[in-house]
């Protein structure tokens, strides 16, 4: 087995996607990407390690099935958790569903949710999730099923609640203990 020690970003783009700097900063979804890269950036002990930087890129126009489905996976098997940006601006795409489905569902990977739209108190209320997150899993129903199968935690945009959370040793595959499959919510 592979060292994991990578974290595996998904997040939507519109297909195919251009990453080109005017195209990629009028996606939101990745904007909140390049902040983790650049907290990264900022500070070298910010514990995000980038799994999209561990293989060679390719552009989104490749061939799904010869290309880009085995790059997400090898990029999925040398990662220990996905961070899974989620906002008003996700839809279920091709990509997304591959990255869950075979992140969480098959390699057992933790998932930690980031609302970047939304404060801690608007993710959760009374120990539950909120009406806002709830539709917004309803924009991916895959993350539904894979949050009955790995650990997932739910945590709004800020640095120290990203830093927490992936510092967070049962957030990842090495770490997570077998059946454990609670929604945590990420509390102040």
């Amino acid at each position: 087995m592979s060292y994991r020690n990578s974290n595996y970003t998904a997040f939507y783009v519109d297909e195919p996607f251009n990453p080109s700097p005017l195209a990629a900063y009028a996606t939101k979804d990745f904007c909140y990407y390049s902040m983790l890269k650049a907290w990264k950036g900022s500070d070298t002990s910010f514990p995000f390690n980038d799994a999209h930087a561990k293989t060679y890129s390719v552009r989104d126009g490749s061939d799904w099935e010869l290309t880009l489905k085995p790059r997400l996976r090898e990029r999925l098997s040398l990662s220990k958790n996905i961070i899974l940006f989620l906002s008003s601006n996700t839809k279920s795409s091709k990509a997304l569903v591959e990255e869950i489905e075979y992140g969480a569902c098959t390699l057992g990977l933790p998932i930690i949710v980031v609302y970047p739209e939304l404060k801690n108190f608007q993710i959760v209320s009374n120990e539950q999730p909120s009406r806002m997150v709830k539709f917004l899993w309803d924009k991916l129903p895959i993350l539904k099923e894979a949050m009955t199968k790995v650990p997932t935690l739910h945590i709004p945009m800020k640095l120290d609640s990203v830093r927490d959370a992936l510092s967070d040793s049962e957030l990842t595959i090495q770490g997570k203990k077998d059946g454990d499959i609670t929604k945590y919510f990420y509390k102040q």
